[in-house]
This record gives structure tokens, C-alpha cells and sequence, in this order.
């Protein structure tokens, strides 16, 4: 199970609205899309987690969710803003579009924010020290960041899919209904994620704008997939760090 779901005229987020599209098409019921915030502003003058999303961001986030299949939506996201509204746009733009309905709203959870950064102001002077993202994540790990400062890299990888996992295993709303929960979260976890889940090592491909990760279930076994083709089985190995 192999699939590059990017094409080279994309635009931010159509890769994940279509891997969730084929995905779904294949006969799959349940999935749980982890994904970047839209496209945000990257003002100085107030700390990074207060950035909100460009007015561009704002209308991306509504096209993606009008691209997603005809399923019932549920919505978390980190506790930063610009995640929360990636996740509210998203399902508006569902909805405008006649795509299913939508269980609830929008549901901030510290699993899909920066919950694995113990010490946030060495996480910044690091990633500055690193000269990029993908080079941060990298060294956290090889194991030359203070676990002072960054939770061990595995255990947040497996908390996070441990918290996908349950939310794939949830109770639908009625039989018969196909779902999907979307969850919004930041570009160091998809890094994370990709690296730690082994689908992508960090220095392979940049995390763009609303790049997506998706975990589903097919034939009794759970599956994690990148937008970029790789798809792992999430087993006892890769939970193994929750404990």
C-alpha cells in the first residue's frame, strides 16, 4: 500500500483532501486526519502562537473543507487560534458544500499543541541554534536535546497516535455513518510524527500548509499514511512508548 497523493500544480491542503477522498473511496468508514494549521501571518511583535491566519489562510482552510468526501465531520485542534480556526473553516466549508454533517464543534485538545516542549523558551532559543525545524526535530531525535527541555521524541509520538487511536475506535453517531475526525495541529508534530512513525525521516520533505496525516482502519488492522505515499501499521511497536 504505497500512494503519492501530491500532484505538481497542488496547492496548500489539496494533497490531504485527496488522499482522505481515495482513502474513503476505498471502503473505509472511520478515519482520524492529523494535519497542519492553514497559512498563518509570522509577526514579530507578538509571541509565535499568537500568529493568525493570513486572509488567504482563512479562505484555503474553507476550499480544503469543501474538497473533503461526503462524511460526518468532528473537529479538534490544539489550543492555538489559528489551529482552532483551521478546524472551524474547515468544517463551515464542509457544510457549505452539502458534505455530510457535523457531530459537535470544534474541541481543543493539549495532545495536538506543543504539549512535548517541557521548556518552550529553550524549544525557541534551539530552534533558532538549529537554523530550521527539520533540523531541530532531527536532533531531538538523535538525542542532543535536553529531555529538560523535550519529552523523550517517541513517547510524544505514541501519546499522539494513542489519542488518534482512540478517537478512530469511538462510537459513531448512528450506524451506517461514515466519519471523520479532524484534527489541526502544528508543523513540528507533523515533523514528528512522520519521522518517529517511520514515513518520512524529517530532512526528506518540508511540512507545508495544511499537509495531512491520516489514520485508518481496513481489514481489522490500523493504518497511518502520509500524503507522500508511505503507510505504516500502527502496532504494539509503535505504542510501545505511551507507558
Amino acid at each position: 500500500m504505497n500512494n503519492n497523493y501530491n500532484r505538481p500544480d497542488d496547492t496548500f491542503g489539496d494533497a490531504t483532501a485527496r488522499m482522505t477522498q481515495e482513502i474513503f473511496a476505498d471502503g473505509v468508514d472511520r478515519a482520524v486526519l492529523l494535519m497542519r494549521h492553514s497559512a498563518r501571518e509570522y509577526r514579530r511583535d507578538i509571541h509565535d502562537l499568537e500568529n493568525p491566519l493570513t486572509e488567504e489562510g482563512r479562505d484555503l482552510a474553507a476550499r480544503f473543507g469543501a474538497r473533503l468526501p461526503d462524511v460526518d465531520l468532528r473537529g479538534y485542534s490544539s489550543p492555538v487560534k489559528r489551529c482552532t480556526d483551521t478546524a472551524d473553516l474547515a468544517i463551515q466549508g464542509s457544510s457549505a458544500a452539502s458534505r455530510g454533517g457535523v457531530v459537535g464543534k470544534v474541541r481543543d485538545i493539549e495532545a495536538f499543541g506543543v504539549f512535548y516542549a517541557l521548556d518552550q523558551i529553550r524549544m525557541w532559543k534551539g530552534l533558532r541554534e538549529a537554523g530550521g525545524l527539520a533540523n531541530y526535530v532531527g536532533s531531538w531525535f538523535a538525542g542532543e536535546i535536553s529531555q529538560a527541555a523535550m519529552m523523550q521524541p517517541q513517547r510524544a509520538v505514541s501519546m499522539v497516535l494513542e489519542v488518534m487511536l482512540d478517537k478512530l475506535r469511538a462510537p459513531t453517531p448512528g450506524p451506517g455513518r461514515r466519519q471523520l475526525d479532524l484534527c489541526v495541529t502544528h508543523d513540528i508534530t507533523i515533523f514528528t510524527m512522520r519521522h518517529g512513525a517511520g514515513l518520512e525521516p524529517v530532512d526528506a520533505e518540508d511540512v507545508k500548509f495544511m499537509d495531512g496525516l491520516l489514520m485508518f482502519e481496513k481489514d481489522g488492522r490500523v493504518f497511518f499514511a502520509s500524503q507522500h505515499g508511505s503507510v505504516v501499521e500502527v502496532d504494539d511497536v509503535l505504542l510501545a512508548h505511551s507507558s
